[in-house]
């Protein structure tokens, strides 16, 4: 084992979890774990849906690398949790991981901060009985997206293109979530951008555009077909790649985040003006992901970019030494 990788200490990959992402989790996780080991960690699976998280300070884990997705995993959840037991752990820290999960209040604090994302509106699940489809489609227009508030990987995800598809759209994506958002359709290139670091030293990596079949990045064609495109170097001229790397690092700042975080944008076809979607706070590291994808262009390897991860583990608070 090297220096760097014994001073890591003793590591648990959460990976898993109870979300609707488990699934992608468990191959994120197992990714992480197998770059971590070849790198000389003392690595070690822990699922947080099969073994309780007391377990983690009873056997003498020194930090986490959460390879968690969705809920209790990306939304402050399990950051709360290890924050309780004093534990470091990869990525931003419980009110900016809880604020990022939920688009709807993602979307207030940009607004607020004067950064473009698209119209929305909320709906409740308690108000699909009484909501006026004709309302939406005058405030947000055709097509439009509704999608659960604290999903992601496109889970319940629609595109609607006609008024009389409105009622189903909101009630699959009622049930994965209360809070269903609608969203203003913003139709042209679709972009991601991650982001590495915290505060003035974060860093925007390279810009990745998105070709996906029939424009449909959909749950299958994020992770288990190769027929979407993933374009880096974007193809973009260069400064318009400045721009939406200017603009996802001041909206990942705005909330706070740390480690790392994804952000998706849109691009208007008629205006090129960029319009922030959401952002990922625990990435996919999966064969398919694209913050391995971005920060290989920027010449970091897989292995390299989960060591420095993992060496970025932080807490929110230190623990205070009584006595």
């Amino acid at each position: 084992m090297n220096t760097s990788a014994h001073n890591l200490g003793k590591v648990a990959v959460l990976m898993g979890g109870r979300s609707a992402e488990r699934d992608v989790s468990l191959m994120s996780g197992g990714g992480v774990l197998k770059a971590l080991l070849a790198s000389g960690v003392d690595a070690h699976a822990f699922d947080p849906a099969q073994r309780e998280l007391s377990d983690l300070k009873r056997e003498g884990f020194d930090r986490c690398f959460i390879a968690l997705h969705g809920r209790y995993g990306e939304d402050g959840t399990v950051q709360g949790a290890l924050e309780l037991l004093g534990i470091p752990y990869t990525g931003s820290g419980v009110m900016a991981s809880s604020i990022a999960m939920d688009k709807t209040m993602t979307k207030r604090v940009w607004l607020a901060e004067g950064l473009p994302t698209p119209r929305y509106v909320l709906v409740r699940r308690e108000q699909l009985a009484t909501v006026s489809v004709q309302q939406l489609v005058s405030e947000l227009g055709l097509p439009m997206i509704v999608k659960p508030a604290r999903e992601g990987s496109s889970i319940g995800v629609s595109k609607v293109t006609h008024t009389e598809q409105i009622a189903a759209a909101l009630s699959q994506a009622a049930q994965c979530d209360a809070d269903i958002l609608c969203e203003q359709c913003i139709v042209g290139d679709e972009v991601t951008c991650p982001v590495l670091g915290e505060g003035e030293a974060a860093q925007a990596l390279p810009v990745i555009r998105i070709v996906a079949p029939e424009g449909n990045y959909d749950y299958q064609n994020k992770y288990f077909t190769n027929d979407t495109q993933y374009l880096v170097p974007c193809g973009l001229p260069a400064a318009e790649e400045s721009v939406i790397q200017a603009l996802v690092l001041k909206a990942y700042q705005v909330l706070g985040c740390r480690g790392w975080g994804r952000l998706d944008v849109m691009i208007d076809a008629a205006t090129r003006q960029p319009y922030l979607l959401e952002i990922n706070t625990s990435p996919g590291m999966t064969g398919h992901s694209l913050v391995p994808m971005s920060a290989l262009a920027a010449g970091t390897s897989y292995e390299a970019l989960c060591c420095q991860l993992l060496a970025s583990t932080a807490l929110d608070h230190a623990p205070e030494v009584i006595g």
